[in-house]
């Protein structure tokens, strides 16, 4: 059983019940819907297509609900496609118009305010770059510097182009409301650029009274990682978009902000998610390169807490295959994690609260007795985040009476959550050991550590640990 999480993008190939039942069989924790391609019809089928896989199979997979935020797109090409030819000229409409090799139209009616001389548009993932070179009352006209084929409703790159808009668009309001009334666990934020964006959604939520869903930001672009320290202290997560970062930055700036993204969520307790590089899957490859391959098992071995595969399971033609796959290079990868590095650091910091000492207490006693598993048993899940950020070496199985506490928990590194229906203390401990011993194969005189708050339900906070034997 791996301690990094795998998030698995739900596409046209994948939306079969059957499917997404391999998907959690083979070791995915949490299926995202993109509302870029997704329609509400769409995503309640497959929430509803997830629950009853979770009452089948007695799991606790989560949903993350990813939404299209403030993206500009292109408008509807003639037959699919235009083809801009280097050195041509080509004109920019911000109203609906139509689009071809000469002129295209965009989603951003305030797009001509924003760009000004010399602004560079980048498309097809900076395959086409745009210059601007003339401005009009109601259009751009734009040189192009890297020609080639530009699809319908493609998304536009803008480098150094501060825009002048509202983050949170209509689109995403009502995907939020039906993420509220659907009990989705994770929302990712695309297009993030402060921490105000990040506020914005949070207020929304706090109106609708819902303190379940988790927010996970998106680095995905130059303004995002500029902004980034304030970032992560406002959300619960960062999705670190490597494709699009790539796009906006130069390439060797990208492993950079990929180092200090990592470093900075283990610091504060917040989620690290980053995008996996299979082309090879995408394309319908059956084997990854040797350079993906090395790339996933450098990232797992930083101590991620989850790889996101978008394209590996949306659009592939065997996305089981690339999930396998995933699975197996992580399993391998995490015999590297250095795992002490990860207390000694959190020591640095020292301990702030009873909480976080018995957490600590917990991971050095977990790792120094060769303990085989951390059970917290927890109305919240607080205490199995704070360890799970200690990156203890064996697995923290968090035993809680609430169906939204395990799911919610789903994210976190070397987090194993159940749901045991009971409000005994005692009862719950026992049968938390049950379904350790099945799940992880545990046998007579093996060491666990058992902690949570005693009596339980009547105390807010953890305060005690205990070490057993099998």
């Amino acid at each position: 059983m791996n301690k990094t999480k795998i998030i698995a993008t739900v596409g046209p190939l994948t939306y079969k019940k059957e499917i997404l039942e391999e998907f959690v069989n083979s070791g995915v924790d949490v299926i995202r819907l993109n509302m870029n391609y997704s329609n509400h019809d769409f995503a309640k089928g497959i929430i509803e297509k997830i629950n009853e896989i979770n009452a089948k199979l007695n799991t606790n997979v989560s949903v993350m609900l990813d939404l299209e935020g403030p993206c500009i797109r292109t408008g509807e090409f003639q037959g699919g496609f235009g083809l801009f030819q280097t050195g041509d000229r080509i004109r920019l409409y911000t109203k609906v118009g139509i689009c071809n090799n000469y002129q295209f139209s965009v989603n951003y009616p305030r797009l001509m305010d924003d760009l000004k001389f010399r602004s560079v548009i980048k498309l097809m993932d900076g395959k086409v770059i745009l210059e601007v070179v003339e401005k009009g009352l109601d259009y751009v006209v734009c040189e192009v510097i890297n020609g080639g084929k530009v699809a319908s409703h493609s998304k536009l790159y803008l480098p150094d182009v501060v825009l002048n808009r509202k983050f949170l668009t209509e689109q995403d309001r009502d995907d939020i409301l039906f993420a509220h009334k659907m009990n989705v666990d994770y929302i990712g934020l695309s297009h993030v650029s402060d921490e105000e964006d990040i506020m914005e959604i949070n207020d929304l939520l706090i109106e609708l009274e819902n303190d379940h869903i988790e927010l996970i930001a998106k680095i995905q672009n130059e303004r995002a990682v500029k902004s980034f320290d304030r970032i992560v202290d406002v959300s619960d997560g960062i999705l670190l978009v490597r494709g699009d970062l790539s796009v906006e930055l130069p390439l060797e700036e990208v492993p950079n902000v990929k180092n200090k993204v990592i470093k900075k969520c283990q610091e504060k307790g917040k989620i690290s998610i980053i995008t996996s590089e299979f082309d090879t899957f995408i394309n319908n490859e059956v084997n990854p390169s040797r350079a993906e391959v090395s790339d996933l098992a450098s990232i797992v071995s930083e101590g991620i807490d989850a790889v996101l595969l978008s394209g590996e399971t949306a659009i592939c033609d065997n996305p089981l295959a690339s999930v396998r796959e995933v699975e197996r290079i992580i399993n391998a990868a995490e015999n590297t994690i250095d795992y002490k590095i990860f207390y000694e650091n959190n020591l640095k910091r020292g301990s702030k609260n009873i909480v976080d000492s018995i957490g600590e207490s917990a991971a050095l006693s977990a790792s120094s007795l060769k303990c085989k598993t951390i059970i917290v048993i927890s109305n919240t899940g607080y205490t199995a985040k704070l360890i799970s950020k200690l990156r203890p070496s064996c697995m923290i199985v968090v035993a809680t009476p609430y169906q939204n506490v395990a799911r919610s928990l789903n994210l976190y590194f070397g987090v194993l959550p159940v749901v045991v229906d009971d409000d005994d203390f005692d009862s719950i401990n026992e049968k938390a050991i049950s379904i350790v011993k099945e799940n992880l194969g545990l046998k007579s005189g093996d060491k666990i550590i058992v902690t949570g708050g005693y009596p339980f339900k009547k105390v807010k906070h953890t305060n005690f640990m205990k070490i057993d034997e099998i």
